[in-house]
């Protein structure tokens, strides 16, 4: 998007060269009055006029911090963006706006949402902005007037920065929504290797940083970074979650133990095939294979019988 923001080339004077001229002025306008016996009415003119400049002077000093700006406005027209630090003096009909440049922190309170298969989710952001283009942010959008409106002093720069602050807010939450869109939550639903909210990582967060920027573009606001800092399930199924994930985890569990069991059951007749230690016929084999499997993957300890017969009694 084209930028309209430009560099303020008006005249920009010394401050403290001004100071000390406005100082200077004050004292020659006072004296003025003293010297009525003298000059006649032609003194209190001076000393009037004086003073009317002295508080023309002092209104144009402009104090300006690292990562500050002030747009100048000369009767509603755009004059430019004055970003140089220090103490200056520009012209006093000028309406300097003041902006601040600094980065911001911004905590996106967990909203409800449905994720890629439809369910529904609570997920947050925090995030961190900067303004990039004065021009923008102040004549692109309605801030004036959502500062005014916020805040009874919102020609302030603090009520300015409110303003913005509500925009970047307003246009996270619709970003969120759209990326949150875009995923599963976890991978129940899809495929092991596909990218999930839980799992997305990095991947997730630039996916947040490039939505946000594509928004608050037309505001002149820059998205430096952005992470999801609250992930769960909304609470109407988050009981019902739970149980899949902890049958999910059993299920696990037990292919593991009986993967396990086979491997022990295997074992055990090679050593004795091996050590021939005992000569066993198909059907033995076989019922010593459902008694071995039977006591590894049960949830209890067996409790063992001793045959004191034959081994076919």
């Amino acid at each position: 998007m084209k930028t309209q923001e430009f560099e303020f080339k008006g005249f920009v004077g010394n401050g403290f060269a001004f100071l000390f001229l406005n100082l200077i002025l004050t004292a020659l306008s006072v004296a003025s009055f003293f010297f009525g016996d003298v000059l006649g009415a032609m003194a209190y003119i001076l000393g009037v006029v004086g003073l009317i400049l002295t508080f023309f002077i002092w209104a144009g000093v402009k104090q300006l911090e690292p990562n500050e700006a002030r747009v100048m406005v000369f009767f509603g027209e755009y004059k430019g963006t004055f970003r140089r630090t220090g103490f200056y003096w520009v012209n006093p009909f000028l309406e300097a706006k003041k902006v601040s440049l600094r980065a911001r922190n911004l905590n996106v309170e967990p909203i409800k949402v449905n994720d890629k298969v439809g369910n529904p989710i609570l997920i947050g952001l925090v995030l961190v902005w900067r303004l990039k283009d004065t021009y923008k942010a102040l004549f692109e959008i309605d801030s004036q007037t959502m500062a005014s409106k916020s805040n009874e002093a919102g020609a302030s720069v603090a009520g300015r920065m409110k303003a913005f602050e509500d925009f970047v807010r307003v246009q996270s939450d619709a970003a969120l929504r759209q990326v949150a869109g875009l995923y599963a939550y976890d991978n129940n639903e899809g495929g092991e290797n596909e990218l999930t909210l839980r799992n997305g990582g990095e991947e997730v967060n630039e996916q947040l940083v490039q939505k946000l920027n594509e928004r608050l573009a037309m505001a002149g606001m820059e998205v430096m970074e952005a992470r999801i800092n609250y992930l769960a399930y909304a609470p109407e199924i988050a009981a019902v979650m739970l149980r899949r994930q902890q049958a999910s985890a059993i299920i696990s569990a037990r292919e593991k133990i009986v993967e396990g069991a086979v491997s022990m059951v295997k074992m055990a007749l090679d050593r004795l095939d091996t050590d021939e230690i005992v000569e066993l016929d198909e059907e033995k084999k076989a019922a010593m294979v459902s008694n071995l499997l039977v006591v590894l993957c049960a949830d209890e300890p067996a409790q063992p019988v001793i045959n004191s017969g034959t081994l076919n009694h």
